[in-house]
């Protein structure tokens, strides 16, 4: 688990835009179960992916369709809402960061951390805008 203060300007990097904060696993199921569109990000510490993945996450909110619900778990921190966040991103495997989008509950667009890393916030923010064009 990480420490408070390391982790809450990355917390705040998203929570100032507007995603709530998920702390446990009924709040995941929760959120994720509105009717609706709802962005689910799995923050993490990891500075090779994490550092463009929350500035893609925010940019992305730009476009003209968007989720209804923006919602964020903290991996290393919240681990019952982020057991519960992974639960429903099955059959993908555990990763953090990534993203994921439910439309009425079901999982219609995966962002992995493998199609995070090494890519800028722009690319990681076209991906997520493609998928909101499409399902929002």
């Amino acid at each position: 688990m990480y420490p408070a203060e390391l982790v809450k300007p990355m917390r705040e990097d998203l929570t100032k835009v507007g995603f709530e904060e998920l702390h446990t696993a009924e709040s995941v199921d929760n959120a994720i179960a509105k009717e609706g569109t709802t962005l689910v990000v799995i923050n993490s510490v990891c500075g090779c992916a994490a550092a463009n993945a929350r500035p893609g996450a925010r940019m992305s909110l730009k476009n003209a369709k968007h989720p209804d619900h923006i919602v964020t778990v903290f991996a290393g921190v919240d681990k019952e809402a982020v057991d519960a966040a992974r639960g429903h991103m099955i059959p993908f495997p555990p990763s953090s960061p990534c993203m994921a989008l439910f439309k009425d509950g079901e999982l219609v667009h995966m962002l992995e951390r493998h199609h995070i890393e090494g890519r800028p916030a722009e690319l990681i923010s076209e991906n997520l805008m493609d998928a909101y064009n499409e399902h929002c």
